[in-house]
């Protein structure tokens, strides 16, 4: 990576696929092995205060506090750019998303390589995002040349984005529920999807297996239907399926979440002519399970 290579790695959210973050020729190749627009901008991962330094221009008060919360961890802070930061890594903003993993492996890669780096999801642009290594060889295929393999992430879900200035505002649900940031700093403003494109992943269409999916609870489904889709749910009949997947026997949204694209990813590959994937309140967790299917379902 120090060498402006790219490599495939795993954090607590998903697998993302890195280049130093200040190489703006090593941050392009990771644009071109995704097929990402150049409008998408990508998160900064460091590892602590002084790498953060390097990254930002500025830390307000509200994002010193988050910081000291929920850092490391599947929190990203939207805040202003440091000069030293390439605007191909911010899609030509003055803003940078940045956060601090707290997976073992993504830390010790950072402290290795001592640089930040910018990594999106390991996985061709708009598709599911990895959560296990071979997720991003299926996707990537030797357009990476590494990949660390550290089995399944844990969470399954990418990380929340916050914006901090002028006010606090959720730009994307995440594995870190919105109503913790809340108990921290206060209310935080919810952003319309296509609103903002200062943090990455905003687009209407993403997140998306190959299978058409759209979002259909199995008691609303006739049952001649149901021949040859496959149900991805909780704990509704999904007989006359083809094939079926639980989020959650026991209806945690902890599990959903860390299930969600590995379940996704299984049902994907049986190339039935559908998915029907059950809604779920949206709150807590659930606000980010539902931003998932909702994109995947464009």
């Amino acid at each position: 990576m120090r060498g402006g290579g790219i490599v495939a790695f795993p954090t607590e959210t998903v697998y993302g696929l890195g280049a130093v973050a200040v190489d703006a020729r090593a941050v392009t190749r990771v644009f071109e092995a995704k097929g990402r627009p150049s409008f998408d901008p990508l998160i900064v991962h460091v590892l602590d205060d002084e790498m953060l330094a390097g990254v930002v221009s500025a830390v307000p008060a509200s994002a010193r506090i988050l910081i000291e919360r929920f850092w490391p961890g599947p929190l990203t802070l939207v805040l202003s750019r440091a000069r030293r930061i390439p605007l191909v890594v911010t899609a030509g903003m003055e803003t940078v998303a940045v956060r601090s993993p707290s997976h073992d492996v993504a830390r010790a890669l950072l402290a290795q390589t001592r640089l930040p780096i910018a990594a999106p999801s390991a996985n061709a642009f708009g598709a599911l995002s990895p959560t296990r290594a071979e997720h991003v060889v299926h996707s990537l295929g030797d357009r990476v040349a590494l990949v660390l393999d550290a089995g399944a992430t844990t969470l399954g879900l990418e990380s929340t984005i916050v914006r901090l200035e002028p006010q606090p505002a959720l730009l994307r649900p995440g594995a870190l529920p919105v109503e913790e940031i809340e108990a921290a700093i206060g209310p935080v403003e919810r952003i319309v999807r296509h609103e903002s494109s200062a943090a990455p992943g905003r687009l209407e269409h993403h997140y998306a297996p190959r299978t058409r999916l759209r979002i259909a609870r199995a008691a609303d489904v006739p049952l001649e239907q149901r021949a040859g889709a496959a149900y991805l749910g909780w704990a509704e009949s999904a007989e006359g399926y083809a094939a079926s997947r639980v989020l959650s026997t026991q209806g945690s949204l902890r599990e959903a979440a860390a299930r969600l694209f590995e379940c996704l990813y299984e049902l994907d590959a049986l190339e039935c002519t559908r998915i029907d994937a059950e809604p779920v309140d949206e709150r807590g967790l659930g606000l980010a399970i539902m931003d998932r299917l909702r994109r995947a379902a464009t």
